[in-house]
């Protein structure tokens, strides 16, 4: 039997947890006091609060810095090592179809490249492959697959794309502009990307402008929920054709998809979401869905299904039945950015097939929450609303945060790669079966 199969016992609150327990309802609202790895949650909307049931907070963990040998935790059976180091603002990570790792520096407007993950990196290691970008995040190959001849990046006002050849690290001419508008400004600047598996459409997440469509009232145009004024073609997925033509909206109501990518066994089209704040330590959770043409997840009017939002009260009463719930509700505040399917077969074979979720860290939470990575757990291609702490620790006792990570992506060896922009560092999590 292997060692991450046997029964395990967590404290949690000062209680013994067993591994495989679920915590349910107001159990599973928690802090970073109560992580470890292998604890799981289950929300759903009848657990949510009432607005306003505690005050909004502007609580976010303390910088700290990490302490030598100090590193984050995974369950038993898996090694966490250190990557990469000494990185400005590491965020988005994507694995080359040969295998090679591109990292979006955002902090220093760059694309870099490591040839793929067979040993750490030093710092300053590996090449810059395009730099001289306004805040990179989303990068795509395209077309997907080892024909890939463009690497697509996401900017908050554009999309641009270089030509590339496999092993290429440099790219191999200058920036070709594909989309040269987004929506940019505001709150939330962060621009993911993913291509259909057919490769015929480019999908855009854009973050909405502002925390609650605040000030003049935007009006409702078009698709459930397309947005007027400063909000227009935000909180929603845009769909392109690879060219950047063809636009149109995809889904909205989604106040920051920061995370996109497409399941690989299924060919959905998936976004980790952040949801609003300034309604209370728990609401309204944060979420990673499926997103289909069309839908409409609610924002600004609603959340979570028809729950109204009490600032827009009495505004759009005509869209509460159209809301979408969303299929895996994450603790308020959590923050979660980057989301990757597990299809490697390094990792144990329940692993297969379920999906990793980078929690960046609460701010507005009065016990800081999220600062870690969370496994959804699937069953038969499907999401089950379950999620498992994964890789912990990023807090100190004190609470001080010295890493937060941001982004996950599973290597060809079957390891998996995690972006820490406060640390500068990238983590990588393999399975050796030891404790």
């Amino acid at each position: 039997m292997r060692l991450w199969s046997v029964l395990a016992l967590f404290l949690v609150g000062g209680a013994a947890l067993a591994a495989d327990e679920i915590l349910r309802g107001a159990a599973a609202f928690g802090d970073w006091r109560t992580d470890a790895p292998g604890v799981q949650r289950l929300i759903t909307p009848s657990d949510l609060p009432a607005p306003f049931a505690t005050r909004s907070a502007a609580n976010p963990a303390h910088a700290a810095r990490r302490k030598d040998g100090e590193y984050p935790k995974a369950p038993a059976g898996f090694q966490v090592e250190l990557y990469a180091q000494g990185l400005a603002g590491p965020r988005v990570i994507r694995v080359a179809p040969n295998g090679d790792i591109f990292v979006a520096e955002s902090g220093a407007g760059r694309i870099r490249v490591f040839r793929e993950a067979g040993a750490t990196a030093l710092p300053g290691a590996g090449e810059v492959f395009a730099e001289g970008l306004e805040r990179p995040f989303g990068i795509a190959f395209y077309p997907p697959g080892p024909e890939a001849r463009w690497v697509y990046v996401a900017t908050p006002g554009e999309v641009v794309r270089y030509p590339y050849r496999a092993g290429d690290l440099k790219a191999g001419g200058p920036p070709e502009t594909i989309v040269p508008s987004l929506p940019a400004g505001g709150s939330h600047w962060t621009r993911d990307l993913a291509f259909s598996p057919d490769s015929k459409t480019m999908f855009v997440s854009v973050g909405s402008a502002s925390n609650d469509a605040e000030g003049p009232r935007a009006i409702a145009t078009r698709m459930f929920g397309g947005l007027w004024g400063g909000e227009q073609d935000r909180a929603d997925v845009l769909a392109f054709d690879p060219e950047g033509g063809h636009k149109r909206v995809f889904a909205t109501g989604l106040r920051n998809c920061s995370g996109l990518t497409v399941q690989p066994a299924t060919g959905a089209l998936w976004c980790a979401v952040n949801e609003r704040d300034g309604l209370g330590d728990n609401l309204p959770p944060d979420f990673a869905t499926r997103v289909t043409d069309g839908a409409f997840f609610g924002w600004p009017w609603f959340y979570i299904g028809a729950n109204e939002d009490p600032r827009h009260k009495g505004e759009r009463p005509d869209l509460a039945g159209h809301v979408m719930l969303p299929d895996v509700l994450i603790q308020a505040h959590s923050a979660p950015l980057g989301i990757a399917f597990y299809e490697g077969g390094q990792f144990p074979t329940e692993y297969k097939g379920g999906a990793f979720v980078a929690l960046h860290g609460s701010w507005n939470r009065s016990k800081p929450t999220g600062y870690k990575v969370v496994r959804l757990r699937m069953k038969d291609g499907k999401p089950t609303g379950v999620y498992e702490d994964f890789l912990v620790g990023f807090v100190d006792r004190d609470g001080g945060a010295w890493g937060r990570p941001v982004d996950v992506a599973p290597t060809h060896d079957g390891s998996l790669l995690v972006s820490d922009d406060a640390g500068g560092a990238i983590w990588r999590v393999r399975w050796t079966g030891r404790e």
